[in-house]
């Protein structure tokens, strides 16, 4: 069920918590996912840990933006986060972030200390290639008009052919209903179109690499297990060492035919998360 609270601004934001009594699980999406991205995890985990998602503003079931350019940015997304746990009165919490999510939970790790118990990062570290953030921003802008929701699943598996191998037709349509709205048969991004603007301007202003070292070192006392895909050319293998290196108790794990960002659903990345999971909360 979705439910709402209000961010420090007022914004009206959407999530899901599965009420459970085990300790609490806070799965942040990607830049333009939402917590529906999070249901195959959320089935897995939900028998033991208390599951929330959020939905970022702009995404899913939360409320747009009326500035973009001023409340699509990294600091009021965490901030909305930490808005989440106050909420629902937890002092802390694992976070479970995919790509931008990930960079959310590092920023609520090294801005709010002690509300990160456990930190886990699908596909995302410390550096960005920016050629490989501009490709995937433009294929945003292209916004692709699919004539139905088997039509989109469809182009989505031509798309990533190469970086997700072997995944069945039957997988991208449950990325389909994740990340989009069916209108009157008509599949619809449920996310806010200027999202893709605002982030094709930051990363037209940004140099060969992002550079997250700074929050990764301010965040580096959380525990944290970092899943790559294979093929992903967000997070390389380069970037991933170099953290190894800065945090030596990193836990790591590479997910096979993947590109960027896992699904989550995989064997893999499942028993890697129960494992981190256990330690934390042991």
């Amino acid at each position: 069920m979705i439910r709402h609270f209000d961010a420090p601004d007022g914004r009206r934001l959407a999530y899901r918590d599965s009420a459970g009594t085990g300790p609490p699980v806070l799965c942040l999406a990607g830049l333009t996912r939402n917590g529906r991205d999070f249901e195959a995890l959320a089935a897995h985990l939900s028998p033991r840990y208390r599951v929330i998602r959020l939905d970022s503003r702009g995404r899913g079931a939360s409320e747009r933006a009326e500035v973009p350019e001023d409340e699509y940015t990294v600091p009021v997304e965490t901030g909305d986060a930490l808005a989440l746990l106050a909420h629902l009165d937890l002092p802390a919490v694992t976070v479970i972030g995919t790509s931008r999510g990930g960079i959310l939970g590092m920023a609520m790790a090294a801005g709010a200390a002690g509300t990160v118990r456990g930190l886990v990062l699908n596909d995302i570290g410390a550096e960005i290639e920016t050629a490989a953030l501009a490709r995937l921003v433009a294929r945003l802008q292209a916004r692709p008009r699919d004539p139905s929701p088997e039509a989109a699943a469809v182009r989505m598996a031509a798309e990533n052919a190469g970086t997700f191998p072997c995944v069945p037709l039957g997988r991208w349509h449950e990325h389909v209903r994740a990340v989009t709205d069916t209108v009157d048969g008509v599949p619809v991004p449920a996310h806010d179109p200027a999202l893709a603007d605002v982030s094709a301007a930051a990363t037209g202003e940004a140099e060969a690499t992002v550079d997250l070292w700074s929050l990764f070192d301010a965040a580096v006392e959380s525990p944290m297990l970092v899943i790559r895909g294979e093929t992903s050319d967000i997070l390389s293998r380069a970037t991933l060492a170099r953290m190894t290196a800065r945090k030596p108790s990193l836990r790591t794990i590479e997910i096979a035919e993947r590109g960027h960002a896992p699904f989550l659903d995989e064997r893999p990345a499942l028993a890697a998360i129960d494992a981190f999971l256990q330690e934390i909360h042991a």
